[in-house]
């Protein structure tokens, strides 16, 4: 029997496997309350800063109405008369806008996961909300797609050039790691001392969390980027796909597809555009196109390492989380009806 034939009964309830029937006006549902929230946050006056924009600029509002609205009639036509070849390419248009929308929301909660607040209540509200409408606009245009009661394939291995993408992505963050730690054990890189480090962190808002961890040698963005390299691995190998012996009453059950995609489109949705945008920007600044301001450091060729060191690893990682998103998407993704493989 091979990888791809098909062994045990799929363990999905008869609820999600009829989920192309009930996205649409789950979409349609979202829909509304997003133009609510955006006609809200308009009238009210409340702003919507984007991505530190001007905080007074109450045009967002609309945007966001103007968004709802769309998905909300082109999802309840879905509901109502079934996915259509036009009514497709207008939900794409909507998923695209509010994944616009959304971007930066990993960096609002990475701030929030060290008990830091976030620069606008509104602003993060905004940014949630479009992610999960871009999910649901997705998963609508898709649902005529993918056949209800599906099983899925064994557990595989990326292939070698997706692999190869996984190596790139934790390799880049080597450096950063390297220089958060000499920081962190309070040693000097760049031109500052870890203790120069810690009084800007404080300075900037750090949460007591956040200098915490720095005061023991844990700088918190290291840690993040340890779980972001096992996030890309978990795509790659065939050990992302079916829960680990440790894990009680659930050790060899699959995965749910939804658990390690979620957070790796959020991650290559902000990190490979901020990444790519941000490497564009120093290099126009290595050039002397640009002069880059030296901010907290000494020196703006000190910036700029910094700047290579962190933004390049950005750029190198959400690219391969988006190559092993994609690897991963397509390696688990229904392959028949009835029953699915084990590894």
């Amino acid at each position: 029997m091979t990888s791809g034939e098909l062994t045990t009964k799929a363990p999905w309830s008869a609820w999600w496997q009829r989920w192309p029937r009930w996205v649409a006006r789950t979409t349609t549902v979202w829909a509304v309350l997003y133009t609510g929230f955006g006609l809200a946050c308009a009238l009210s006056g409340t702003s919507l800063p984007y991505h530190g924009g001007d905080s007074e600029a109450s045009g967002l509002g609309w945007a966001v109405v103007a968004v709802g609205a769309l998905a909300a009639s082109v999802s309840g036509a879905v509901a109502l008369y079934g996915l259509r070849p036009a009514l497709r390419v207008l939900l794409w248009v909507a998923c695209g806008l509010a994944g616009i929308t959304a971007f930066s929301l990993l960096m609002d909660v990475i701030t929030l996961m060290f008990g830091q607040g976030v620069d606008s209540e509104a602003a993060a509200a905004n940014k949630a909300l479009a992610a999960v409408g871009a999910v649901l606009l997705a998963a609508t245009a898709r649902s005529d797609r993918l056949p209800t009661g599906a099983a899925v394939r064994a557990s595989t291995a990326a292939p070698r050039s997706v692999q190869l993408a996984a190596w790139a992505g934790t390799l880049a963050f080597v450096p950063y790691v390297a220089m958060k730690l000499v920081w962190a054990f309070g040693g000097t890189f760049a031109g500052i001392t870890g203790e120069e480090m810690l009084a800007v962190s404080e300075r900037n808002g750090a949460s007591g969390i956040f200098l915490t961890l720095e005061s023991w040698g844990l700088d918190p963005t290291a840690l993040l980027a340890a779980l972001g390299v096992f996030l890309l691995w978990g795509l790659a190998r065939p050990w992302g796909q079916v829960f680990p012996r440790w894990t009680p009453f659930l050790h060899g059950r699959r995965v749910p597809r939804w658990l390690p995609l979620a957070p790796a489109l959020l991650g290559a949705a902000t990190l490979a555009p901020y990444g790519a945008v941000g490497v564009g920007y120093l290099a126009l600044a290595t050039t002397g196109v640009v002069t880059m301001r030296r901010g907290d450091f000494h020196s703006s060729g000190d910036t700029l390492l910094v700047g290579w060191i962190g933004i390049g690893a950005f750029a190198v990682y959400g690219i391969a989380l988006a190559v092993a998103a994609r690897s991963y998407w397509l390696r688990t993704r229904s392959a028949g009806r009835g029953t699915v493989a084990t590894s």
